[in-house]
């Protein structure tokens, strides 16, 4: 490995990693990606890696439903598979947030999004049994629902190697060099590699890469709980995605009759852990919250059965948006972290458009100037349109 040159080296083997790594050795570039561990054994390995476009930012919007047309052509736009489930996905909001969600739904609309907005009594039909008197309006993506992970990633991965790419596992990364301003490779536990362009995509790592090419980029670890359940007999059938902002909870169906339940609350980000030592478990009394809200908003649920859940990691920014960005300009070096937790249905997007603007493609298909790094500082942060969406 000492003295290997390459075109880019990427920091992280995570769906972001993986799928920058594809676009850029589709464009006929050496590429390296450099991974602590294995392929997808960070935050993307413990995603619920729903696949929905409910955002409130026409580029988010965008970017999703590209990353749906990729989930439902996997084999044909990456290769292999990925596991898509098209099991529907739902909104569901109180009074205060229907002028939000219909706000929502006629933006996602304008760009191509196949969406809806319905009336609480419609929502019975889509979610046997719920209870459904505390709502007032839902959206719903008949196209939607989730992935696998693990599957996803790893195909990104392959993708990437038939067109030449190398992956050097179990290798981290130990410092970026510059030379002349210029980035010109990293150091690593198993020697240096040289490449004029560098791309962190370390997820919850990102701020401890980041450092070492002298930046302060705020992105914090934070640890991230799913409990499982099994659903009772009567209530087997694969049900659609859920994100209920009544009860701040999500919820989608999952093999062998399981569903996961997470939360979606801002507050999670409080839990700021070393990503290298945090509990992988659930804690009891976060699996009894969530499963009490899960059996408030789906009673039928409250026979179900409870077994191990995990924790996972968020790489989380003040404004819950990513950072994807060249700093400093004109250096080769490249930002792509701090996806905050809604990054994996992003994440075709995501390798198209780092992808691009690390070879500064003069027309590109997403314009990453919205995920700046000096919007922090210039106190720009990214919002959605509404309180229920600060992830949109």
């Amino acid at each position: 490995m000492t003295g290997s040159t390459f075109d880019a080296v990427i920091v992280g083997g995570g769906i972001m990693g993986c799928s920058t790594a594809f676009e850029l050795a589709k464009r006929g570039l050496s590429v390296a990606v450099v991974e602590k561990n294995a392929i997808c054994t960070g935050s993307t390995g413990r995603s619920s890696a729903i696949v929905r476009q409910h955002y409130s930012n026409e580029l988010t919007a965008r970017m999703a439903l590209y990353g749906l047309r990729v989930f439902q052509n996997f084999d044909e736009r990456v290769g292999g598979e990925c596991g898509f489930e098209q099991r529907g996905f739902l909104v569901l909001v109180p009074m205060a947030d229907r002028e939000g969600l219909e706000s929502n739904v006629a933006l996602q609309r304008g760009v191509g999004i196949n969406t809806q907005v319905l009336q609480p009594e419609a929502l019975g039909e889509l979610l046997p049994g719920a209870d459904s008197s505390d709502l007032v309006a839902a959206a719903y993506e008949p196209e939607s629902g989730y992935a696998d992970p693990h599957m996803t990633t790893n195909a990104y991965a392959a993708g990437a190697k038939r067109n030449g790419a190398r992956f050097f596992l179990g290798t981290e990364v130990t410092g970026v060099r510059f030379e002349g301003g210029k980035v010109v490779g990293v150091d690593t536990s198993a020697g240096p590699l040289g490449a004029p362009i560098v791309i962190n995509c370390a997820g919850p790592w990102g701020a401890r890469v980041a450092a070492m090419a002298g930046l302060d980029v705020p992105v914090s670890s934070c640890r991230i709980q799913v409990a499982v359940f099994k659903r009772p007999a009567e209530a087997a059938a694969p049900h659609p995605v859920v994100l209920d902002f009544v009860h701040a909870t999500y919820f989608r169906p999952e093999t062998g009759g399981l569903t996961l339940v997470g939360l979606i609350d801002p507050a999670e980000a409080d839990a700021v852990v070393d990503p290298d030592d945090y509990p992988e478990h659930a804690d009891d009394e976060f699996t009894l919250d969530v499963g009490g809200r899960w059996v408030q908003r789906c009673p039928p649920m409250e026979m179900a059965e409870r077994r191990r859940g995990y924790s996972g990691l968020y790489g989380v920014t003040p404004d819950w948006h990513p950072v994807i960005d060249e700093v400093p300009e004109g250096s080769g070096h490249f930002l792509c972290t701090g996806f905050s937790g809604h990054g994996f249905k992003l994440g075709p997007a995501v390798g198209l458009m780092t992808a691009e603007l690390a070879t500064r493609e003069p027309d590109p298909e997403f314009d990453p100037s919205l995920f700046r790094l000096s919007r922090f500082s210039d106190g720009a942060l990214i919002q959605g349109r509404y309180d229920y969406s600060i992830t949109g």
